[in-house]
């Protein structure tokens, strides 16, 4: 178990630090991150965290500007370790790593995440009053690609990119030199491509 933090269980972090699948309790509600980008304002706007979350009890979205430097408090959730181990129809299954027991979860509870699960990866399941009510994918993921128009062997350009279908059934942007069959690392929080991997 993680240790409780004094007066209270909360934990500031800073806005920046917000990725998907992060549980914030903003405005007196528990909110669930579905997506977080990070932008930069030219003159003095400075950069900012746009953030959009969904209500955990209610299900409504919002969208939220933070101040990078802002402090958001996360919401005290019990975090277990689990692996995803195969999707049924339209349930993802997935099993913890301490008690062997498997949670299934529905399609739409992944909102965005599912098209970066492979068997096996390792996630983690937020718990809040005991069910789950968000998970945490790793920071990057290694998928192949199953089709992208074929590379062009010389080119150095890295400004086109072209669009190339994962294993999963997403499409990333990809360099224009990367073929079908390779594996690619690419960023969850962004869903973009990293490097060849």
């Amino acid at each position: 178990m993680r240790a409780f933090f004094s007066g209270g269980l909360m934990a500031k972090v800073e806005a920046v630090e917000i990725r998907p699948g992060n549980l914030l309790e903003w405005d007196k509600r528990v909110w669930r991150v579905l997506k977080s980008y990070h932008v930069h304002v030219g003159g003095r706007g400075g950069a900012f965290m746009q953030v959009e979350m969904k209500d955990i009890e209610a299900g409504t979205k919002t969208n939220q500007r933070f101040r990078t430097e802002d402090k958001v408090e996360r919401a005290y959730v019990d975090a277990r370790d689990m692996q995803f181990l195969y999707q049924d129809g339209d349930s993802y299954v997935f099993m913890d790593k301490e008690n062997y027991e498997q949670l299934s979860l529905p399609a739409e509870f992944l909102e965005g995440q599912s098209g970066y699960l492979l068997p096996n990866t390792d996630v983690q399941i937020n718990f809040y009053n005991g069910r789950a009510i968000g998970v945490e994918i790793p920071p990057s993921v290694v998928l192949t690609v199953t089709d992208t128009e074929p590379g062009i062997k010389h080119s150095t350009a890295t400004t086109s990119f072209k669009p190339a279908k994962m294993e999963t059934g997403i499409t990333v942007q990809v360099p224009p030199f990367i073929n079908t069959g390779e594996k690619i690392k690419i960023d969850t929080a962004e869903g973009t491509y990293m490097e060849r991997a």
